[in-house]
């Protein structure tokens, strides 16, 4: 008897150490991955802050609440099961689902900018039923679904650098993945739009150094929003074009994204000690002229050329 409860005690051990060894399996592949997807996540937080200015103090955690459940919703309830499926049965379909994703934030990014130009108010477009200023719904809404995109990039990333894992350790580290940016990217978001807020806290109840530190912050704040703002617009751009570059690459079409690449090592190798940097920024930059060509495409798609016809109509 005491011998088969010894027996059993050294295979629960040995479970033990088997389950810690996976754990720190996925903990490594989890810390990889989110590493490689850096870029994309630095956008993530660029681009969410936008969508909460405009909105009274009282309302902007909340909607950030709301755009982090639907974030992570968007990873664990679509983008993780579909990467899945997709890699383990039909890994050629990922590419260009990718594509369609990036030509949509594209099409955002682009949006933007035409309305700027053309002197629209985007707000306008927002109002609530009384006229009173956006409409929350709508904009968590288009937050979400740019989440989505951009998520899918982040998921994707993550799942090409455990490729090589079994199934069980790949769906593992995708959740933690999942976990660790949507909270990370959403902390970071809630504090920047409430760092006005905590301005004025020290600038009231504090003196001396901090409270010109508090004065600080409520000044820089709505300037470092509008830079963040024009900043998330970029990165939709960027990253729109540089999904499309390498998913036309995959597939096949090599030259768009080989000029890219040559471009930037050829800047990385020419510039010494800020050639990473540098070389970053070029491929950026190229990145982001693509998103904007097509983009502008699909502007003129579905906003010029109806607007023409309708035009021609009357």
């Amino acid at each position: 008897m005491s011998g088969g409860l010894v027996a059993l005690l050294d295979d629960i051990a040995v479970l033990a150490k088997a389950a810690a060894a996976s754990i720190d399996d996925v903990g490594v592949a989890a810390g990889r991955a989110t590493a490689k997807a850096a870029g994309v996540v630095v956008d993530d937080t660029a681009v969410t802050p936008r969508y909460v200015t405009g909105f009274t103090p009282d309302r902007e955690l909340p909607m950030i609440k709301r755009i982090a459940i639907g974030s992570i919703k968007n990873k664990l309830l679509i983008i993780l099961p579909a990467a899945l499926l997709l890699s383990q049965f039909l890994p050629g379909l990922l590419t260009p689902i990718l594509m369609l994703g990036g030509t949509f934030l594209c099409f955002e990014g682009a949006e933007k900018i035409y309305e700027k130009l053309a002197g629209h108010d985007e707000d306008a477009d927002h109002d609530g039923p009384e006229g009173g200023g956006p409409d929350e719904d709508e904009m968590v809404g288009g937050a979400i679904r740019t989440d989505l995109i951009l998520s899918a990039e982040i998921m994707v990333i993550a799942l090409n650098s455990v490729a090589h894992e079994p199934f069980l350790t790949r769906a593992l580290t995708l959740i933690a993945v999942a976990i660790v940016i949507t909270v990370g990217v959403y902390g970071v978001v809630g504090l920047i739009v409430k760092m006005d807020d905590i301005g004025m806290h020290l600038a009231d109840t504090k003196s001396g150094v901090l409270a010109a530190v508090g004065r600080g912050l409520v000044k820089g704040m709505p300037k470092l929003l509008a830079v963040l703002s024009t900043v998330g617009v970029v990165a939709m751009l960027w990253v729109g074009g540089h999904i499309l570059l390498v998913g036309a690459d995959d597939l096949g079409w090599h030259w768009p994204y080989g000029l890219v690449h040559h471009a930037e090592e050829a800047v990385r190798h020419a510039t010494g000690a800020l050639g990473g940097v540098l070389g970053w920024l070029t491929n950026t930059a190229m990145s982001a002229v693509v998103g904007l060509i097509v983009g502008a495409i699909v502007v003129a798609v579905l906003h010029l050329i109806p607007r023409k016809d309708k035009a021609a109509a009357h």
